[in-house]
């Protein structure tokens, strides 16, 4: 627990940064950078002066004042705008007066001590930039900030929280999560729930809610959207301007470190949504910062994301690259975070992306940005070393390769890669009518091919319920019941699917309407037994795929997944068998809308098929309770059946079994003895 403590030992150490720091800041190798710069209190010292040892200044703030750190404490003010003519800090503290608190230079950085500020007071930058423009600027360091639509920086000590998750820590550093059931649900803070008369839920009181809810739901891990400070909620916190900063909307940082700690206290990881592939051109944040282009590219062709229309990150320079992996580690040392899902990488590794073909290439002809690969394998590398057990999730949507594999291995090392191929090519399997499935049968077998070329997240996020793409209930084809039946079938694929799994919020219910950042979820759709029906399905979906290690353990290769029935493009009908040593799972999915009474699976061995989860089970259904009324006739699985030797698809064995139209069936298959034949796993 070393690394934690260190959090709390710094900030008496010295009132100047160290040479080693500020070295290290300029080649690209800090990853603190946020002990560095910003605004952090320190406790009475003896103090520097001009002319001591340790001490220089290569420039003077006209008033050559604020140099000497008052006594018995002062907030240091460090700032990174290495071609201002001149700066000065403005705040509550001085009344706004740009001619109170000049910075002087020292090392290339711009520092000032002010004894008068206290936590909570607002304040920004005024630079005298380079091209002789005045503007105002927010610390790209701070750690709080004005609550939107206010964009000022709040000084803010962000130290004295107690950790209560050392056991959860510990248990996480020794986890292999390639080798662990891993269940996201992805969460957007601001529109999971929200209570009467607030115009932001507070993040202390969801804390309570969403952790009892996420529990009771059986998931692993919750994904949040990004939560660093941004200005437009309609962004929904994909255009950053405050990397160091946790979004004032819901609370303070201390507020926020609840939150980790109350999901780590009942066994729930907690991952965030990080963007650096680019920035907003808000004035007050990092654009053109010093009078110069200074975290963006100077090079227009590179500057701008004709996409996002945004601007993109200088990966070159060394001063940026410091800037964001300390922004990375920010997050997972100070406030307890389980792991980063890096938003757009594909942006970031293509020079060319977004633009047409050849506009920006390399030297030799190739479109692949070579500092960006660097910084990510550097970003990995600082997060993955310092941080056993955490996880880099990477949102990369082409086919660059080796994306999960080590750097010494040639790849960029992130944990796991959203399968964005799997997504798009499941959904639009199920918004075909089945009559005709048969024709696009391969949209659910293709993943395969590739399924362990990379360490997989299967998404089913907040991208895919936006902007016109419906619902995940309403992607689905068919009448009202024909919907349900549909979405449970999905997820059970999805379930018994090689990787990991994600879910966003809502999509557990059967969310009708498109996600809307603006309002809470439907959740009085639960007073409705089809929709409390898909949510028990994903409650019980994940209970499975925590409880058998089949489903899970052996997700990177062949080992652990074997196809039974693949080949039936008629019926719509798949069956696949997951394993895990001894452990072994029949997964079958009837994708069709007709019964089988009698349908055939192979099997590589003998045995006793027992089911341990169907989704046509009344449990799940959208069908009325039979005290209602008797239910229509329906196709019921056995609850155990006798693999036979009668060989099937190439295969030596083979189980009978009913399918119920648009249904997805788990069975365990026990290995043993039966009816005097023997077991044989791979004849």
């Amino acid at each position: 627990m070393w690394y934690y403590k260190r959090m709390e030992m710094m900030d008496c150490n010295a009132f100047l940064p160290s040479d080693q720091d500020i070295d290290a800041f300029y080649a690209g190798t800090f990853a603190r950078a946020g002990e560095l710069l910003g605004c952090r209190y320190f406790v009475g010292s003896p103090g520097s002066s001009p002319g001591s040892p340790g001490f220089s200044s290569d420039g003077a703030d006209p008033n050559g004042a604020n140099k000497i750190p008052p006594r018995p404490g002062a907030w240091r003010f460090c700032l990174w705008a290495p071609n201002a003519k001149s700066v000065s800090i403005v705040g509550d503290f001085n009344g706004w007066d740009d001619g109170r608190h000049y910075m002087y230079r020292h090392r290339g950085l711009w520092l000032c001590f002010i004894s008068e500020a206290k936590a909570g007071d607002n304040y920004k930058y005024r630079i005298e930039g380079a091209d002789g423009t005045i503007v105002l600027k927010a610390d790209p360091y701070a750690v709080h900030a004005e609550t939107p639509p206010g964009t000022a920086s709040k000084v803010w000590d962000v130290s004295g929280y107690k950790w209560g998750d050392d056991k959860w820590i510990e248990r996480r550093e020794s986890t292999d999560l390639l080798r662990s059931p891993v269940s996201i649900y992805e969460l957007h803070l601001g529109s999971w729930r929200v209570k009467e008369g607030y115009e932001f839920p507070s993040i202390r009181e969801l804390a309570d809610e969403v952790c009892a809810y996420v529990k009771g739901m059986g998931f692993t891990h919750i994904e949040l959207m990004p939560v660093n400070e941004f200005p437009f909620d309609g962004s929904w916190g994909y255009q950053v301007t405050g990397f160091f900063a946790i979004t004032s909307r819901f609370g303070t940082p201390q507020d926020f470190m609840y939150f980790v700690d109350k999901m780590h206290r009942a066994g729930i990881g907690v991952l965030v949504d990080w963007v650096p592939a680019h920035f907003p051109k808000d004035t007050h944040g990092l654009p053109k910062f010093d009078g110069t282009w200074l975290y963006e590219h100077e090079d227009p062709l590179r500057r701008e994301h004709p996409q996002w229309g945004t601007h993109e990150f200088n990966y070159h320079r060394p001063e940026v690259k410091s800037f964001l992996v300390s922004s990375a580690l920010n997050l997972v040392e100070r406030y307890h975070i389980d792991g980063l899902r890096v938003d757009a990488v594909s942006s970031m590794l293509y020079l060319d992306y977004g633009r047409d073909d050849g506009a920006i290439l390399n030297d030799d002809g190739s479109n692949v940005d070579h500092a960006a690969v660097e910084f990510i394998k550097a970003l990995n590398g600082t997060i993955l070393g310092a941080y056993p057990g955490t996880m880099m999730v990477a949102e990369e949507s082409t086919t660059y390769p080796l994306v999960t594999r080590p750097p010494y291995d040639g790849g960029l090392g992130f944990t796991f890669k959203w399968n964005m191929g799997f997504m798009h090519d499941t959904l639009d399997y199920m918004k075909g009518d089945p009559y005709f499935r048969h024709g696009a049968h391969d949209k659910l077998t293709f993943s395969m091919y590739y399924a362990f070329s990379e360490n997989y997240i299967l998404p089913y996020s907040h991208d895919e319920v936006v902007h016109g793409k419906a619902s995940m209930i309403g992607k689905m084809f068919g009448e009202y019941d024909a919907r349900f039946s549909a979405l449970k079938t999905l997820y059970g694929w999805l379930y018994g699917h090689p990787g990991k799994k994600l879910m966003f919020m809502g999509a557990e219910f059967g969310q009708f309407i498109e996600w809307d950042y603006k309002k809470e979820l439907d959740w009085f759709l639960l007073e409705y037994s089809s929709h409390a029906g898909i949510q028990e399905w994903v409650r019980a979906l994940n209970k499975l795929y925590k409880g058998r290690s089949a489903l899970y353990a052996r997700d990177g290769g062949w080992e652990g997944f074997k196809w039974l029935n693949v080949e039936d493009r008629k019926n719509s009908i798949f069956a696949f068998l997951r394993s895990d040593g001894d452990e072994h799972v029949v997964c079958i999915y009837n994708f069709s809308a007709a019964d089988f009474d009698a349908y055939g699976v192979a099997m590589p061995g003998a045995g006793k098929l027992r089911l341990l989860l169907s989704s046509d089970d009344p449990a799940y259904s959208e069908r009325p309770p039979a005290s209602a009324f008797p239910p229509p006739a329906l196709i019921m699985p056995k609850k155990s059946t006798i693999v036979r030797p009668t060989p099937l698809n190439g295969l030596p064995y083979s189980a009978t079994l009913a399918l119920p139209k648009m249904s997805a069936l788990f069975y365990a298959w026990k290995e043993e003895k039966v009816l005097g034949f023997t077991v044989n796993v791979n004849p």
